[in-house]
C-alpha cells in the first residue's frame, strides 16, 4: 500500500480508535482536527479530546478551530495538501471549500448501515428500534447530512442484551478496520449512491428522552436501558424524589399500574409486564447491583416510580 497524506478530523474515543488504526497502517497524518478542550469533571478543568491526546502523543499537529467557515480556517486546511481527509464524529459542519480541498475528497466513518440512521446518535437509535444488525459505512462526504455515496460497508449483529457502550466499542474497532481497508482499495472501490427509500434519522439523545416511561412495554423499556447505558443513563424518580439511573435490566412477569413496585426486589410494573433493574446508580455514587442498593435504601412493594 502506498501511504497517503491524510488530515484526520474527529473528537471522541470512537474517532481515536480510527486514528490509531491509520497511524498503525503507516499513513502520513499531516494534521488532526478536533473540538477544543472542554471543562470536565468536578473541578471543571479543561480536558483535551481523546483524538487530541493521541495526536499529540504521535507528534501530529492539532487544530481546534471553533468554525471552519472562515477564510483563515479554510486557507489553513488547504495548506495541508492532503490526499484525503478522514472524518469520524468530529462535531463541526464541513463547508464546501473544506470538502473540496483534499485531492481525493473527505471520507466519513459512520456507525450505521446508511441510509438507515443518518445523524448524531446512530448506535443508540439502532438499539432503541430493536434493529438486529448495524455496522460501519465509509462514505464519500458531500454537503448533505450523511447523504454521500457509500464506498465500503461492514455489518455486525446487535446482541440481544447488548448495551450501547459495548456496541460502541465494537463499532469503533470495526471503523478502524473499515477505513484502513477503504484507503488501501481506494482506486478500486466504486461509490454506491444511497437509495432514497429506507432513510431514517438518528436525532441526538436528550436527557429528558432517557427518562423511562413506565406505560411503555417491558421490551421497549429494556431497549431504552440498553440504548442509554452507560451515557446518559436511563433514569426514573424514586418515591423519595431521588433520581435513579438504571444501567441494566431484564423483563419479567408481573402486572400492576405502570411504575408500581411489585415486590421487595424492585420489580416494576410496565405497560404490559414488569421490568427488574439489575444494575443501578444513585446520584454521586458508583453503579451497583440492585440488591446491594436495597440493603441501604428501603423501596418496599407498593411504592411508585415516576
Amino acid at each position: 500500500m502506498t501511504p497517503l497524506r491524510l488530515v484526520f478530523m474527529g473528537t471522541p474515543d470512537f474517532a481515536a480508535v480510527a486514528l490509531q488504526a491509520l497511524i498503525a497502517a503507516g499513513h502520513q497524518i499531516v494534521a488532526a482536527y478536533s473540538q477544543p478542550p472542554r471543562p470536565a469533571g468536578r473541578g471543571h478543568d479543561l480536558r483535551k479530546s481523546p483524538v487530541q491526546v493521541l495526536a499529540e502523543k504521535h507528534d501530529i499537529p492539532v487544530h481546534a478551530p471553533l468554525s471552519l467557515k472562515t477564510a483563515e480556517a479554510q486557507t489553513t486546511f488547504a495548506s495541508h495538501s492532503a490526499d484525503v481527509a478522514v472524518v469520524a464524529a468530529y462535531g463541526l459542519i464541513l463547508p464546501q471549500p473544506i470538502l473540496d480541498a483534499p485531492r481525493r475528497g473527505c471520507l466519513n466513518i459512520h456507525a450505521s448501515l446508511l441510509p438507515r440512521w443518518r445523524g448524531a446518535a446512530p448506535i443508540q437509535r439502532a438499539i432503541l428500534a430493536g434493529d438486529a444488525e448495524t455496522g460501519i459505512s465509509i462514505m464519500q462526504m458531500d454537503a448533505g447530512l450523511d447523504t454521500g455515496a457509500v464506498l465500503l460497508e461492514k455489518r455486525i449483529a446487535i446482541g440481544p442484551d447488548e448495551a450501547a457502550g459495548g456496541l460502541h466499542d465494537r463499532l469503533a474497532a470495526l471503523g478502524g478496520e473499515a477505513i484502513t481497508e477503504a484507503l488501501e482499495d481506494l482506486d478500486r472501490l466504486k461509490p454506491r449512491p444511497q437509495p432514497s427509500e429506507g432513510v431514517t434519522y438518528a436525532a441526538k439523545i436528550s436527557p429528558e428522552e432517557a427518562r423511562l416511561d413506565w406505560t411503555r412495554s417491558a421490551a421497549e423499556l429494556c431497549r431504552a436501558v440498553r440504548a442509554f447505558s452507560p451515557v446518559p443513563g436511563a433514569w426514573t424518580m424514586l418515591p423519595n424524589g431521588e433520581r435513579l439511573k438504571i444501567l441494566q435490566a431484564a423483563a419479567g412477569a408481573g402486572k400492576g399500574e405502570p411504575g408500581l413496585i411489585l415486590d421487595d426486589g424492585l420489580a416494576v410494573a410496565t405497560g404490559d409486564a414488569a421490568l427488574r433493574p439489575l444494575l443501578v446508580q444513585r446520584p454521586g455514587k458508583k453503579p451497583m447491583a440492585t440488591a446491594e442498593m436495597l440493603r441501604g435504601l428501603a423501596l418496599p412493594k407498593g411504592g411508585r416510580l415516576a
